[in-house]
C-alpha cells in the first residue's frame, strides 16, 4: 500500500508541476522557467537535507558518473513537459508523456538495464501496453 501511495502522490504532482510551469513560462521564457524551477527545487532539497541528514557523503564517490546525469534529465523533463503542454494541451501531453514513460520503464524492466532486476514479460503486459497506446490514440481522435 505504501508503494501505491508513493506512486500516486508524484503522479498528481507531475500534473500540477506541468500546469504551474506552463503558466509561468507564459510570462517568462521556457528556459527561464526551467532554471527557476530547478533552483527552487535545489534550495528546498538542501533545506530538507539539513534536517533529515540521511545518507553518507562518502557514497558520492561510489556513484557511477552516468547516474549524475539525472539532473540533466530533469532539465529535459521540465522543459519538454512545459513545451508539450503549451503545444498539445494538458491531457494529451500528460497522456503521451505517461505512455512514453511506461514504455521506457517496461524496456528497462524487461532487459534489466541500469542494474534493475530483470522482469519476465507476460502476454498480458504486452496486451496492456498495446491497449494503453490505443487509448491515447483514440483519446486524440
Amino acid at each position: 500500500m505504501k508503494g501505491i501511495i508513493f506512486s500516486i502522490i508524484p503522479g498528481v504532482f507531475i500534473s500540477l508541476q506541468g500546469v504551474f510551469n506552463s503558466r509561468m513560462s507564459e510570462e517568462l521564457s521556457a528556459w527561464h522557467t526551467t532554471a527557476i524551477v530547478h533552483l527552487v527545487g535545489f534550495i528546498f532539497s538542501i533545506i530538507i537535507y539539513l534536517f533529515v541528514r540521511d545518507g553518507r557523503a562518502e557514497g558520492f564517490r561510489e556513484v557511477p558518473i552516468l547516474y549524475l546525469l539525472g539532473g540533466v534529465l530533469g532539465i529535459v523533463i521540465v522543459f519538454g513537459e512545459m513545451t508539450a503542454i503549451n503545444l498539445l494541451g494538458m491531457s494529451f501531453a500528460i497522456a503521451t508523456i505517461l505512455i512514453a514513460q511506461l514504455i521506457c520503464a517496461f524496456i528497462i524492466d524487461s532487459r534489466g538495464l541500469f542494474g534493475m532486476i530483470k522482469m519476465k514479460v507476460s502476454f498480458q503486459q504486452v496486451i496492456g501496453m498495446a491497449m494503453m497506446l490505443t487509448g491515447v490514440v483514440i483519446f486524440k481522435l
